[in-house]
């Protein structure tokens, strides 16, 4: 197949739901799978897989929006730079509007911080240049898909010799993510549709201790409708076998070794230390760090502010939503306080968060 239309085919994908059910069917009882990406919790969700196959298969939101996973204290500094009056924040625009313990980016920007909306961690360069007397801090967010981009841009700004530029660093990584949900208590998960974007950049190597150590199927999967359905089957092909091993479904974009280049700069500038994701709590060696040759660009180091005591909403349920251990209609907020116009939570801000999900596409 070469083009996305063929990834939406119906009669295709009533196939492959029936080749899905015939393999749940040899298992006598119903599997449940998580997704780890937030791509693919909108797609599922979009498409109606999730109805099609309630009956046959439990598909699992984890935490696979990085937007969402951000804890209140990253917010809460993010807000605090910004009211400094020598401080230009800019952050892309999925940011603006996440509640952070008694604030947000965007009530900032209306009550006359200076923040700006990029499309790339590129674009805040241009703002360093044109602002000297400022200190442009760009709010870094995302898992191995982004931080490659921005670990490019401190070295873009390391080679101009741009003194004013900053990072809010915040990006995690996934593999030690996915620790700490197959060890989970709660969550009796029977595989993984693994990240395709992420693992474009990393390949298919971090996750193998999961189907080693744990036993537990993982397939690599495409975003498109036809690519989760073929992801389904191939995780219940390995049930059936009695296997454990990491597919790749996406192989038109993800190679084995994923990209080394991006792998590299990430390593330039980066080093692997412990974060804190929402809803889990901290996870060793699961966040990136500047590295001290580029201490001279972290806005955590270099521009102290007061940030305020964190503080959660007492009702929200994003952290159980994005451990899989509760779905959006679990909280007593969604849809009757937490909607797209007045979000609570910060799953329901952004374009890959499970409440907006469920908002939109689902019953």
């Amino acid at each position: 197949m070469k083009y996305v239309d063929e990834y939406r085919d119906g009669a295709m994908a009533a196939r492959l739901v029936e080749k899905v059910r015939e393999l749940v069917g040899r298992q006598g009882r119903i599997p449940t799978f998580m997704e780890v990406c937030g791509t693919h919790t909108m797609s599922i969700s979009r498409s109606g897989l999730r109805r099609q196959l309630r009956d046959r298969v439990t598909l699992l939101s984890g935490p696979g929006c990085p937007v969402c996973v951000t804890p209140n204290d990253f917010l809460d500094r993010a807000v605090a730079l910004a009211r400094r009056p020598d401080v230009i924040i800019a952050t892309f625009g999925d940011m603006m509007k996440v509640p952070g313990s008694t604030s947000s980016l965007e009530r900032e920007k209306s009550e006359g911080a200076r923040i700006r909306i990029v499309y790339s961690p590129l674009d805040s360069l241009k703002t360093a240049r044109e602002n000297p007397d400022k200190k442009v801090v760009f709010l870094g967010i995302g898992f191995e898909t982004t931080a490659p981009t921005v670990a490019a841009t401190m070295l873009k700004a390391r080679t101009d010799g741009l003194k004013n530029f900053f990072i809010l660093c915040g990006h995690k990584r996934v593999a030690p993510a996915l620790k700490a949900l197959v060890t989970d208590s709660e969550l009796h998960l029977d595989g993984f549709l693994l990240p395709g974007h992420v693992s474009a950049v990393i390949g298919e190597h971090p996750y193998k201790f999961i189907a080693h150590d744990y036993r537990t199927p993982c397939v690599i999967a495409g975003f498109e409708p036809l690519d989760i359905l073929e992801a389904l089957r191939m995780l219940l092909i390995q049930m059936d076998e009695g296997a454990a091993r990491v597919d790749n479904e996406y192989t038109r974009l993800v190679r084995p070794e994923g990209n080394p280049r991006a792998r590299e700069m990430m390593d330039a500038v980066f080093t692997p230390m412990d974060s804190a994701w929402r809803g889990i709590g901290m996870i060793p060696d699961s966040g990136l760090g500047i590295k001290d040759d580029y201490s001279d660009m972290d806005a955590l180091i270099c521009i102290p502010v007061e940030v305020e005591e964190t503080r959660e909403h007492p009702e929200c349920r994003c952290g159980a939503v994005l451990r899989g251990i509760a779905s959006p209609p679990d909280c007593p907020l969604f849809r009757v306080v937490c909607q797209p116009h007045h979000p609570v939570g910060p799953c329901m801000v952004s374009t890959e968060g499970t409440c907006a999900a469920w908002y939109r596409y689902e019953d």
